[in-house]
C-alpha cells in the first residue's frame, strides 16, 4: 500500500501525509441531493439517484448548481486484512457533515475547511461502506462558523479528497513533528505522535536525517532534541528542505518533511532567521473559476508561481484553514503563510456564544497543530475583522491565542484587525495587522482626482500606523488589507472608479505607502485573484457583481490586471533598499 501511494502522491504530498498505511478513498460517489433538507434528518442507507466526484463541491454541479440542502454519499472499499483501528480522514468539508462505516455513525463535525479524523473501530477484512452526509445550508444562528453575510462563497462538498488511515498495530507512530530549536546549529526537537494508546515515557527508536545513516536515539516522553547534519536553512529565496524517518520497534516506521528556520517579533521587526525581513504579499482565496475550493495541485501551483513572479515572499490564507497540500507546495517554492481560521466580522453576539468559541478553539488548535512541519507557516490568525472593539472580543482573541501558543507551533499569533479606532484585542498579540480601505470603504468622495486620492490614504494610514504605534509599543505593524475593485479589461486614461486604471492607482498610493513607511513591516494586498461571494443572498451593505469580489490583481481566470504590475514594481523596489 505504502509502494502504491508513494506513485499516487507527489514527493510534497508524501511526506505531509500519516506515516500509517493510507487507504485512498477518492473518486466517483453515490450520490444524493435533498435540496431544503439539514444535516439532521440524513440517515444511513439512502437510495442514491446519481454520481458524484470526490474531491468535488456538490453545488457547483449540474442539477445542484447553487442549491443549499444536503448531499448524500456512499463508496464501498475492500479490506484484504482486519485492522486494529482505521480513521477516516477528511480534508476539508463544508459546511457541516456526518458520517457512517457500515451503517454506524462514526462523527460529524461543523468545522467547514479544517482536516478531521475520525476512528472507526476495529475492522474485519472484506467489504465495508462509507457513507457521508453534508449540509451547505447558511444559517445565521450565533454559533455557526460560517455566516450568511461572510464575503466568500459558501461551497458545499469535500474540497481536498478522503483516506482511509490503517492502524495495523496496537500502538502504533503515527506521525512525527520537528520544532527549530536553534536554527544557527540546526537543532530540531521532535516529538512523536501514536495513534492506540498513551504516547510511551521512555521508547528507543532509529532516526535518520536525509540519507545520512540511522542513529540509535532515546525518547523521552515522546520527545528528543538532535542536530540535522549537514543542514542548511529554509527562507523565501532558499526554500531548503529536510526530511527525517523514525522507526520503532514494534510501533512501526513515520516520515516527515521539514524546514529549519525561526520567525519571530522583536523590537518592532519581523525576523526571519534572525534577519530583518518586510513582508511582501496578497491575500489569496482558495479557489478555481470552475471547481470552486476543490482546487488541483496544477491550479495551485499555478497560483503560487504567479504570486512569486508579482516578487512577493508572503501569502495570507484568507479566511479560512488551507490544505495540507498547499502548504507543502508553499514549502516548495518558498512563500511565507499567514494561516488563518474560518472567520470574518464576528460579532459581540456570536464571540459570546458558548458553542461558538468551543468550535472557534477546537478549529484554530488543529489548523495551527497541522502546520508545524510546514517551514512556509510563520503566522497562525483567526477571527478577521471581528468586533475587536468589544469585550467579547478581546476575551475570545486572547483565548485563542493562548490556545495557538500551547502547541509550541514557533509561528507568530494575531489577527486582522478592521475596527482600528476603537480596538482592544492586541495587549496579547505578536504583532499588528490592519485593513485599511481609504477612499473606497470610506471618504469615498475623496477619490475625485489624483491628489486627493493619494493625501486621503497616506495620511489615513499615517493616522492608523501613528495610533497603532503609541498603544502597542514595540510590536511590529503590517497592513493586512488594502486595495479596491476592479473590471478586467475596463482601461480608461481618465482613471474611473472600477476601471484597472483607478485600482492600480490606488495600489500605487496605500503599498507605496507601506513601502515607505519605516513602521510598517508588511503588506498584503487585497486581493491576489477575483474570487466568488454571495450572490443573491448575503451582505446587505454592498452588492457584489456577478457574484465576485473584484479586488483582484489577476481576474478570476488569472488574467493579469494593470495593478500587477503596478506591485511587481513596488515589491521589486522593497527589496533593493532599507527593507532586506
Amino acid at each position: 500500500m505504502k509502494w502504491l501511494l508513494a506513485i499516487l502522491l507527489t514527493p510534497a504530498a508524501f511526506f505531509a501525509a500519516a506515516a500509517m498505511d493510507v487507504f485512498p478513498l477518492d473518486g466517483v460517489w453515490d450520490f444524493a441531493f435533498r435540496e431544503g433538507e439539514s444535516l439532521d434528518a440524513a440517515e444511513s442507507g439512502f437510495a442514491p439517484s446519481g454520481k458524484m466526484a470526490v474531491p468535488g463541491c456538490f453545488d457547483l454541479m449540474g442539477a445542484c448548481r447553487m442549491k443549499r440542502g444536503t448531499a448524500l454519499y456512499r463508496r464501498d472499499f475492500i479490506l484484504r486484512e482486519p485492522v486494529a483501528n482505521a480513521f477516516l480522514v477528511v480534508k476539508g468539508m463544508g459546511l457541516r457533515a456526518k458520517f457512517w462505516l457500515d451503517a454506524r455513525e462514526i462523527g460529524a463535525s461543523e468545522l467547514a475547511f479544517s482536516e478531521l479524523e475520525f476512528a472507526t473501530g476495529p475492522l474485519q477484512a472484506g467489504r465495508h461502506v462509507v457513507e457521508a452526509a453534508v449540509d451547505n445550508t447558511l444559517t445565521a444562528a450565533d454559533a455557526g462558523l460560517f455566516q450568511p453575510y461572510y464575503d466568500f462563497f459558501a461551497s458545499g462538498g469535500f474540497y481536498h479528497g478522503i483516506e482511509l488511515k490503517l492502524q495495523r498495530r496496537l500502538l502504533e507512530l503515527d506521525r512525527i513533528l520537528v520544532r527549530t530549536r536553534d536554527f544557527s546549529s540546526g537543532m530540531v526537537e521532535l516529538e512523536l505522535e501514536f495513534k492506540g494508546g498513551e504516547t510511551p515515557a521512555k521508547i528507543d527508536a532509529d532516526v535518520s536525517f536525509d540519507d545520512a545513516p540511522p542513529v540509535a536515539v532515546s525518547f523521552a516522553n515522546g520527545r528528543a532534541a538532535l542536530h540535522v547534519p549537514g543542514f542548511a536553512l529554509w527562507s523565501p529565496e532558499s526554500p531548503n528542505l529536510h526530511t527525517v524517518g523514525v522507526s520503532a520497534a514494534g510501533c512501526g516506521r513515520a516520515e516527515a518533511r521539514f524546514g529549519i528556520r525561526e520567525f519571530s517579533c522583536s523590537e518592532g521587526k519581523f525576523l526571519l532567521n534572525g534577519r530583518e525581513v518586510f513582508l511582501r504579499g496578497v491575500n489569496r482565496h482558495d479557489t478555481d473559476a470552475a471547481c470552486g475550493y476543490a482546487t488541483s495541485r496544477q491550479s495551485v501551483w499555478r497560483d503560487l508561481l504567479l504570486i512569486k513572479g508579482l516578487g512577493a515572499n508572503f501569502v495570507r490564507t484568507s479566511h479560512y484553514t488551507p490544505s495540507e497540500e498547499f502548504l507543502s507546495l508553499c514549502d516548495e517554492i518558498g512563500l511565507l503563510v499567514w494561516e488563518e481560521a474560518l472567520g470574518w466580522g464576528n460579532t459581540p453576539g456570536q464571540m459570546a456564544d458558548g458553542e461558538f468559541v468551543r468550535r472557534q478553539t477546537e478549529q484554530v488548535v488543529l489548523m495551527a497543530r497541522k502546520s508545524i512541519n510546514h517551514p512556509s507557516v510563520v503566522i497562525d490568525a483567526f477571527l478577521n475583522e471581528c468586533h475587536s472593539q468589544t469585550q467579547e472580543g478581546k476575551a475570545l482573541v486572547e483565548k485563542l491565542v493562548d490556545a495557538v501558543r500551547e502547541q509550541d507551533t514557533g509561528h507568530a499569533v494575531s489577527f486582522a484587525c478592521s475596527r482600528v479606532s476603537g480596538d482592544i484585542s492586541n495587549d496579547k498579540t505578536d504583532f499588528i495587522a490592519f485593513n485599511l480601505y481609504p477612499a473606497w470603504h470610506q471618504e469615498r468622495g475623496a477619490a475625485s482626482t489624483p491628489e486627493s486620492l493619494k493625501e486621503v490614504v497616506q495620511r489615513k494610514f499615517g493616522e492608523t500606523t501613528r495610533m497603532f504605534r503609541a498603544k502597542y509599543p514595540g510590536k511590529p505593524i503590517m497592513i493586512a488589507e488594502t486595495g479596491v475593485y476592479s473590471l478586467y479589461g475596463r482601461r480608461d486614461g481618465t482613471a474611473p472608479q472600477w476601471s484597472e486604471d483607478f485600482q492600480a492607482e490606488y495600489l500605487a498610493d496605500s503599498v507605496g505607502f507601506a513601502v515607505e513607511n519605516e513602521e510598517i513591516q508588511g503588506v498584503a494586498v487585497w486581493q491576489f485573484a477575483d474570487a466568488p461571494t454571495f450572490r443573491r443572498g448575503g451582505s446587505d451593505i454592498r452588492n457584489k457583481p456577478m457574484g465576485l469580489n473584484m479586488a483582484g490583481l489577476f481576474d478570476e481566470y488569472r488574467r493579469e490586471k494593470l495593478a500587477a504590475g503596478t506591485i511587481r514594481r513596488l515589491f521589486s523596489e522593497s527589496t533593493d533598499g532599507k527593507r532586506d
